[in-house]
């Protein structure tokens, strides 16, 4: 279990980190171009399914079986720490209830798709 776990925690971080790295460069396409908001939320939506696919493409490959179940969990926890940073930054969740919903969909979607092609 202690494996499973760590393979999880591997790929939840190179996870963030391709998170980080995107997010950086929109920042600078923001800084350089004028972009309209709806397309940097297009761009933050396809940064996250970017991610946990990336994260459930991992966890997929490490584990080697139940892979759509360990590209579910990938997703789910990707969402859960995201949730849990707006929490300790707005003190509230942003967006209503249709957003939110369709981003834990679209979190644990990436995550398995990823963990299944892996």
């Amino acid at each position: 279990m202690k494996k499973k776990s760590i393979s999880v925690l591997k790929a939840l971080l190179c996870s963030y980190i391709f998170t980080g790295m995107l997010l950086l460069l929109l920042a600078f396409v923001l800084y350089k171009f004028q972009i309209q908001e709806k397309a940097v939320k297009a761009a933050i939506t396809g940064i996250y399914i970017a991610a946990t696919f990336l994260g459930g493409f991992l966890a997929g490959k490490m584990m080697r079986v139940k892979r759509f179940f360990w590209g579910l969990v990938v997703g789910v926890l990707y969402f859960a720490l995201l949730v849990l940073v707006s929490l300790g930054i707005y003190r509230t969740m942003q967006g209503n209830v249709v957003q939110i919903i369709s981003s834990f969909l679209m979190c644990a979607g990436g995550g398995m798709l990823g963990a299944m092609l892996s």
